[in-house]
């Protein structure tokens, strides 16, 4: 449905993550193509990583650069517009938001402050680590929210390995003390473990794999608190055979320069410090407009996925919090995980689709498929959910090919079948001609 002066509606979608570009490339094909609507992605970078396998680029097992997806391309592709930048405010009388001006690593400015007019807003600017205002991680722990600071640690890594190689005592260790043993600090050290192996295989062997000696601090009384018992307690025992330590029912109080200390006295000797713990959303979201927030700053949105305060404003994803009621008539807060930003995308693609034809709008219901546990190439545990299947668990080859999948699934949705199966071809391809792991 067109204005009365004809124009086109605007729908801006700000985040490129794997909801708002996912979002982005339907609209833009369903209406974009058509010209029923106007779409334009927002994004401070210029690329697109899946954020689930950063923990694969800050071991070096995965090129970021050969996986990333350009957004002009993506939106020359798909029939939608892209627009580099950052915002920083919200107009929601005047329908505007205002993204900060863009300058070059010199400081030059590239692009100036503009504003951009909206008639259906999409935030979808995802989460990072939330540090809890602990002393000392800001300025000794490296994060894992983007690309930028997955090589941050794989530089770190590759570093550490390229000193001891010119030292004289070959014996050196490292210390590698990860806070978190959700899923992102329990790939990460599964993937760095195999990592310290494949250093060994091409001759960087003044690090031993036995002398990597890898920490993962968690606060809750298990690993992977968030997921059902019997996948933690598989996921557990994979990490003790691994030989990966786990501290549990340990909050850390202090970061300093050689290590952290947790509240029950315990000193985690580590020269590189990962936090993984906890979310939060962006902190500007928490004066956007008046729109209601929780203590993280998440959007909080109404069934429907529109905020509760506009409802030409949505949010979906790690940076909108959503309260459901299940079969039982609890009430929850839908999770934030990568599945329910896919099908949240899916949902408010839809509803935008509804209103330009005058139609109601559908409520979100989270339809949980499961979960899935990488463990580098040694294994792979989770659990599979659905109507035909019930709660099956799973490990081993099987679970590994299927979290393989999700990715590939996602590809599907960017660029569909065809392209995504060529993707598949030169990825095998090329497995021929790369080393394991990324070495620079």
């Amino acid at each position: 449905m067109n204005n009365a002066d004809n124009r086109l509606q605007r729908v801006v979608i700000v985040g490129g993550g794997a909801g708002g570009l996912e979002l982005a490339t339907r609209l833009g094909n369903q209406l974009g193509a058509r010209k029923k609507a106007e779409i334009t992605l927002i994004d401070a970078r210029m690329t697109h990583i899946w954020k689930p396998l950063l923990h694969k680029v800050a071991a070096g097992s995965l090129n970021s650069y050969s996986d990333e997806l350009n957004y002009v391309a993506q939106a020359n592709w798909n029939h939608f517009y892209f627009q580099p930048g950052k915002m920083s405010h919200l107009d929601r009388q005047q329908q505007l938001i205002t993204l900060e001006a863009t300058h070059a690593a010199n400081g030059q400015e590239l692009l100036p402050e503009r504003t951009l007019p909206y008639d259906i807003l999409v935030i979808a600017v995802g989460s990072h680590s939330n540090d809890f205002g602990t002393p000392g991680v800001k300025e000794h722990c490296l994060t894992l929210n983007s690309r930028e600071q997955a090589e941050q640690i794989h530089t770190q890594f590759i570093s550490a390995y390229l000193k001891a190689q010119g030292a004289d005592d070959l014996a050196e260790q490292m210390n590698i003390a990860i806070v978190g043993a959700g899923a992102t600090g329990i790939e990460l050290a599964a993937e760095l473990h195999y990592a310290a192996k494949v250093m060994t295989h091409y001759g960087m062997n003044s690090i031993k794999p036995e002398n990597v000696i890898i920490t993962l601090i968690e606060g809750g009384d298990r690993v992977l608190p968030a997921l059902p018992l019997r996948i933690s307690k598989g996921v557990q025992a994979q990490l003790d055979k691994l030989k990966i330590h786990t501290l549990k029912s340990h909050i850390v109080k202090n970061v300093s320069e050689k290590g952290l200390e947790t509240n029950q006295g315990k000193f985690v000797k580590a020269n590189l410090k990962v936090w993984a713990a906890g979310i939060q959303a962006p902190d500007f979201l928490g004066q956007l407009g008046e729109l209601e927030t929780n203590r993280i700053n998440q959007l909080v949105v109404k069934p429907t996925l529109q905020t509760t305060q506009d409802d030409n404003i949505f949010a979906i994803g790690d940076c909108a919090s959503c309260t459901l009621i299940n079969k039982k008539n609890e009430t929850y807060t839908v999770p934030p995980r990568a599945q329910v930003a896919h099908q949240q995308a899916n949902l408010v693609a839809r509803s935008i689709i509804n209103r330009l034809q005058g139609k109601s709008l559908e409520t979100f219901v989270y339809r949980d498929y499961g979960s899935l546990i990488s463990l580098s190439s040694h294994t792979a545990i989770g659990n599979l959910m659905g109507n035909l299947t019930g709660n099956v668990m799973l490990e081993g080859f099987l679970a590994k090919m299927l979290y393989i999948s999700l990715y590939r699934l996602h590809q599907v949705a960017l660029h569909g079948k065809w392209r995504t199966t060529l993707i598949i071809i030169k990825d095998l391809l090329e497995r021929t001609t790369r080393p394991r792991m990324k070495l620079h």
